[in-house]
């Protein structure tokens, strides 16, 4: 069973039983970068041509990415690590905490670079009520898995973790950090920061295996532990992903006041109702929405670079130095 107290019968690496997330661990390494490989400077250019209302765009969603990624990490360590006993899974959970902290310091580096109020951003998630209500909504199932009456024994506690996963991973991952990668993409779509934009790849090759690993955790538990699947808690999750896309409306709204050339809340929710129906689909579940995809561009702009989109390409040359699994295998 991958779900419970690790004990010190579990600290051995082999045998590995969930050969899924070794296999993840691994790509996650070959991914490895850094924020200052990348030459934001030169985006200076485009941001003093940029109109109020695209400034604010970029600077609205600085201002939800940046805490956002601490946020994944404590859920991460306090939420997910502890009730995981398979060493395999321990191994790309580090990775993935890691992975937030240098995203965390990504975000970090574009408010240095770029000419924005960065006291006002910082603050921003405190005070605007739509990105304080995204954060409450994690909040809220992460508090759940620290209490000290929570028993992962049990069938509620189980359900509680697989709520905390559907929350962070499905809801925040999956869809939030999708609908602002996507606003982020728009911009090089036009031929405006560009280089912020290679930098939003590099954050999606990250986040693409976030979502597998998270799935295919999610996936495992609901098998393993057949007695929690009720019609009742299929309902719950899928309440869940729609509660999340109602709150990522209201934060596109604020994001887009007034919309920019190509770009409007309207267009973005559209996006993010389809990404939730995929996001519903790999879970089993029927689409919601059943919308069509609005920006078709975004599966073109990350296959160019051969980075993933997991649910809509099955591309899988994430490798950095451009060596396969096999290869790497080969070196063990």
């Amino acid at each position: 069973m991958i779900l419970g107290k690790p004990l010190n019968e579990d600290m051995n690496l082999r045998p590995i039983k969930y050969q899924w997330a070794y296999d993840l661990y691994n790509q996650a390494v070959a991914n490895t970068w850094f924020p200052h490989e990348i030459a934001l400077g030169e985006d200076l250019e485009d941001w003093k041509k940029m109109t109020e209302d695209e400034r604010h765009a970029v600077s609205f969603l600085m201002s939800f990415f940046n805490p956002s990624e601490l946020i994944v990490n404590r859920t991460l360590a306090l939420g997910v690590y502890p009730y995981i006993k398979a060493p395999e899974t321990h191994l790309y959970l580090a990775k993935q905490m890691w992975e937030e902290a240098n995203h965390c310091l990504a975000f970090e580096y574009v408010l240095e670079t770029f000419p924005v109020d960065r006291k006002t951003i910082f603050q921003q998630h405190l005070n605007t009520p739509s990105i304080k209500a995204k954060e409450d909504f994690i909040t809220k199932y992460l508090t759940r898995m620290t209490e000290n009456n929570l028993d992962i024994t049990t069938a509620n506690g189980k359900r509680d973790f697989v709520r905390n996963l559907i929350a962070y991973n499905i809801v925040m991952e999956g869809i939030w950090f999708y609908s602002g990668f996507m606003v982020a993409l728009s911009f090089r779509q036009r031929r405006q920061l560009r280089n912020f934009g290679s930098m939003i790849d590099w954050v999606l090759r990250d986040e693409s295996l976030h979502l597998k690993f998270g799935i295919n955790l999610i996936l495992t538990i609901l098998e393993e532990n057949p007695d929690i699947v009720t019609q009742e808690f299929n309902e719950e999750i899928q309440k869940i992903i729609i509660d999340g896309v109602n709150l990522e409306n209201a934060y596109n709204k604020d994001m887009f006041p007034r919309g920019i050339l190509g770009l409007n809340a309207d267009y973005v929710n559209q996006y993010v109702q389809y990404i939730a129906d995929r996001r519903l689909e790999e879970l089993g579940f029927e689409p919601h929405f059943k919308v069509t995809n609005p920006a078709k561009w975004m599966a073109a702009a990350t296959d160019a670079l051969e980075l993933v989109n997991f649910f809509e390409t099955q591309n899988t040359s994430y490798e950095v130095d451009g060596r396969s699994q096999k290869d790497v295998n080969k070196d063990k």
